[in-house]
């Protein structure tokens, strides 16, 4: 039976995810060190860096319901973009900070949710057709290491980290007008979505407790997203070179959503989870024990066999877990869990255990974590496995 849509060229999907991504390589890596350049203190920094997570955890979920309701995916994630743009020109502009703080707020609420969204439109494209979610997801990662990898040598040439505001406006431009072209397709449920959908959605003990396990590994690695940065800053590693840790990390990733993504659905996503999250834990050792500037940038590549298998599956499982009129929804909150909720633990939590105990018991404690979380996704999977349910 043929899809009541024609499906998108998926290049142009595969676009827009590229510079979408990219966009983000301009402030995962420098926004710390441009807060402290406009003179902020250590515990302003803190805030203007949580209180973004804090807010992800519920604009995710409330754009994923608008997006679900009114059937206006294309519209949302357009609308979101724009005011995204019109936050950070505040947020750039302003010196105070009382309103940095409302205008990095404001800038999470509306961008945050834009990547769940993007991954309900690839899901929804890739359905029936010979492509999957990984091999298109996969342009995102690309996008990001080529800006990551460029974004160093940019901004020396247009003055340094205070050029981060044009570099971040100027990339916007790329994505809008792709997304103005794309046709998305409709979801293939013709029944909208009502009130009691979201609370059976709400009410689904298995997704509640999936959301539980993901939050508990999710922490260290917001731990990390956040305090490596500053980990590197602190040991003199230079602007360029921050850029290049999550170069290399992004790089990484892309052969794991290009091979893993092809073969997901043969795999146990459980199964999946539970080899990443015993390899997460490997990988928090390492960085505990290793100072050298140079092999801890490099250890940023085990991020693919960590994250992105981890990613993938936590994607697929929660497909298989929702139903197709509420996509928007399972994914946005899937991403409040895993970047909000998750993001907040870490980003405090590790700020604290950084400042009172330093780097090395900071990922050793995050190894911890890990072991920790895969003992309860193997008593998860036998639980669910002795009562027949399917996983």
């Amino acid at each position: 039976m043929q899809p009541p849509y024609k499906t998108p060229p998926l290049t142009l999907i595969k676009s827009v995810l590229f510079s979408y991504y990219a966009i983000n390589a301009t402030l995962l890596p420098y926004l710390p060190s441009y807060f402290g350049l406009r003179g902020y203190s250590a515990v302003e920094i803190g805030w203007l860096m949580n209180i973004g997570p804090f807010m992800a955890m519920f604009a995710s979920p409330v754009w994923g319901v608008v997006s679900d309701r009114y059937r206006a995916l294309k519209q949302v994630i357009l609308l979101l973009w724009a005011l995204a743009i019109a936050a950070s020109i505040g947020l750039f502009v302003t010196e105070a900070f009382p309103a940095a703080l409302l205008f990095v707020l404001l800038l999470y609420f509306f961008m945050s949710p834009s990547a769940p969204l993007l991954d309900t439109l690839v899901v929804r494209t890739v359905d029936g057709s010979r492509s999957s979610y990984g091999s298109v997801r996969l342009w995102g990662s690309i996008g990001f290491c080529v800006v990551a990898f460029a974004s160093g040598y940019v901004l020396q040439m247009i003055g340094g980290l205070s050029g981060i505001p044009y570099l971040f406006w100027s990339l916007w431009i790329i994505p809008i007008v792709l997304l103005v072209i794309l046709k998305i397709p409709s979801s293939s449920s013709a029944r909208p979505v009502r009130l009691d959908d979201i609370r059976r959605l709400l009410g689904n003990k298995r997704l509640l407790w999936f959301l539980v396990l993901l939050f508990v590994i999710a922490i260290p690695h917001r731990m990390n997203d956040v305090m490596f940065t500053l980990v590197l800053t602190e040991i003199g590693v230079s602007d360029r070179s921050l850029g290049m840790a999550w170069f290399f990390a992004a790089l990484s990733e892309i052969p794991t959503f290009a091979l893993l993504g092809r073969y997901m659905h043969r795999l146990n996503e459980l199964s999946v989870m539970l080899i990443a999250t015993l390899l997460y834990a490997i990988r928090w050792i390492f960085y505990g024990f290793v100072d050298d500037p140079a092999i801890l940038i490099l250890l940023q590549t085990t991020h693919a066999i960590t994250f992105a298998a981890f990613w993938i599956a936590a994607v697929q499982f929660v497909v298989r877990l929702v139903p197709e009129e509420l996509g928007s929804t399972g994914q946005t909150v899937l991403s409040a869990v895993f970047v909000g909720l998750a993001g907040i633990v870490g980003g405090i939590g590790g700020g604290f255990i950084m400042d009172e105990l330093g780097k090395d018991p900071l990922y050793y404690f995050s190894s911890v974590i890990c072991v920790i979380g895969a003992g309860m996704l193997i008593a998860t999977r036998m639980y669910w496995k002795r009562i027949n349910a399917e996983f």
